[in-house]
């Protein structure tokens, strides 16, 4: 354990002794963990961070990454100690301008001992010197730093931030960010939000990049390579970047024929979700061999394999959705992952009815019928599935199920209300399912406790009354397959997990 308390001065003399005040035995190590049960040393207590300013420099030839991190943060509690979550290399940190001491713990923690304890509900600037190459650190036996044949990307999901800033890495505690990388003269870095400039000294170019609204770890994300660049306005104002890796080879214009439509997804979506929350949307490909995609704030990651049998607006769309839910509205705890998942899927569904290509009733019915009652798939719980089960396809397909039970129990008036009011409501915070079902509750006047507890927390397939009550199920008939659902079914791996 690394728990530790700071004392000042000799502790033998007694005289010193009584010169300590008597809170000082109120300062105590800040958490190696949030609290999150899926994760238990996941995020750190004792601190709030509220930015996060990153300058970097990276070689892609070698891998080599060297960086100085200054975080801003408020103490929550009476601080002796506090953690990081970090995997490179440490040469110096600093807490308000002093060296303070630090040492690694356990898997991923760098615990940082500030020359003088810090009071709670004090500001705090700490500064952390690093380097490293992140290809070669791994924790938990796996590592979500990728290599491509021109650089790297960081972006993986529910950790990412370990392997190139420290941070307290829970999406608990969103924070805004500015990114600054230098990169050889020819390669690109590509980050969060929006390009506040770029500058070109001694080959090497520094690419500054600034995410305006709270941002939760897991989504800030850091692209290098030789991307080409397009930039452009949707029609409702929203400004768009989007990149593609030059050596994406046939991939490439199934890419570009679905990343390209995002301006449009976006200003479609927002008819649904309401405004969109951030100052630029788009997404980038680099040339990866991974196979999923990820709704990294603002600039979303999609694999070329998403692509490979032709464009995928479906996975563009879900994606995008994640900015309102996911992005905006954070989950509270890993186990709140429905609002994410759920929404992001009935998204696609959405999607599939605007093109006429099967009704978000069909998909339901189609789902339903396509797991008998003995099917694992119903005993994962989607409010609730656990940490091994936290992106297994049931909080994907039964969390859409229990979205369009929600719409047929409460009507489409309250439930397009609730759709584009809750992202508005909790606006760059924090939510959980039990806030959700209050909100839903609330606009719609009805008591929903039997319709979640049924759809998201049952272990069990809902008996066919309880299903016919919701209009998933309406006749015994198989309901033919919507022409959507191999778009939708190709998403089925949308999300990696450092584990793979």
């Amino acid at each position: 354990m690394h728990r530790r308390i700071i004392t000042p001065g000799a502790l033998a003399a007694a005289s010193l002794m009584l010169a300590i005040p008597a809170s000082a035995a109120s300062y105590s190590p800040g958490a190696p963990g949030i609290g999150d049960p899926y994760y238990p040393d996941y995020g750190n207590g004792g601190y709030d961070v509220s930015h996060y300013d990153l300058r970097l420099q990276y070689q892609p030839a070698t891998d080599e990454l060297a960086g100085t991190a200054t975080i801003l943060a408020r103490t929550t509690q009476d601080l002796s100690s506090f953690d990081l979550d970090f995997l490179l290399d440490v040469s110096e940190v600093r807490v308000n301008g002093a060296k303070a001491s630090f040492a690694t713990s356990g898997q991923h923690e760098l615990v940082v001992t500030p020359k003088a304890p810090l009071a709670k509900d004090t500001p705090i600037t700490v500064v952390v010197r690093y380097s490293g190459v992140p290809s070669t650190k791994s924790a938990y036996g796996f590592n979500t730093w990728h290599r491509t044949p021109d650089g790297a990307v960081a972006a993986d999901e529910p950790e990412a931030a370990w392997w190139w800033f420290p941070s307290n890495d829970h999406p608990l505690d969103k924070a805004t960010y500015d990114v600054s990388v230098a990169v050889p003269d020819g390669t690109q870095a590509i980050s969060n939000g929006t390009l506040q400039s770029t500058s070109s000294k001694l080959g090497w170019t520094r690419y500054n990049w600034r995410e305006n609204k709270p941002q939760a770890t897991y989504l800030a994300t850091l692209a290098v390579g030789r991307f080409d660049i397009t930039t452009s306005t949707s029609e409702g104002g929203v400004p768009v970047v989007n990149a593609y890796s030059k050596d994406l080879g046939d991939n490439d214009g199934a890419a570009r024929a679905s990343v390209e439509r995002t301006g449009e997804l976006v200003d479609w979506l927002s008819g649904y979700f309401g405004p969109y929350p951030f100052s630029s949307a788009g997404g980038y490909v680099p040339n990866t061999t991974t196979g999923y995609a990820l709704e990294t704030q603002t600039r979303v990651y999609y694999s070329p394999k998403q692509f490979a049998n032709g464009s995928n607006t479906s996975v563009v769309v879900h994606e995008l959705a994640h900015q309102w839910y996911g992005d905006s509205v954070s989950l509270k705890g890993w186990k709140d992952i429905w609002i994410n998942e759920g929404f992001a899927r009935y998204a696609q569904w959405l999607w599939s009815e605007h093109e006429g290509e099967g009704t978000t009733q069909q998909l339901a019915d189609y789902v339903y019928a396509s797991h008998p009652a003995d099917d694992a798939f119903w005993t994962v719980k989607p409010g609730d599935p656990g940490a091994d089960n936290q992106f297994d396809i049931a909080v994907y397909d039964r969390g859409a199920l229990a979205v369009q039970a929600l719409r047929n129990a409460v009507g489409d008036d309250a439930f397009f209300a609730i759709l584009k009011g809750w992202p508005q409501t909790h606006a760059y915070g924090n939510a959980s399912v039990a806030d959700f079902q209050a909100y839903a509750e609330q606009v719609s006047g009805k008591s929903l406790s039997s319709l979640f507890d049924t759809w998201l927390f049952q272990p069990t397939k809902p008996a066919a009354p309880a299903a016919r009550s919701a209009s998933i199920a309406k006749t015994a008939a198989a309901p033919a397959q919507p022409r959507s659902w191999k778009k939708i079914e190709a998403t089925n791996d949308v999300h990696g997990h450092g584990e793979q």
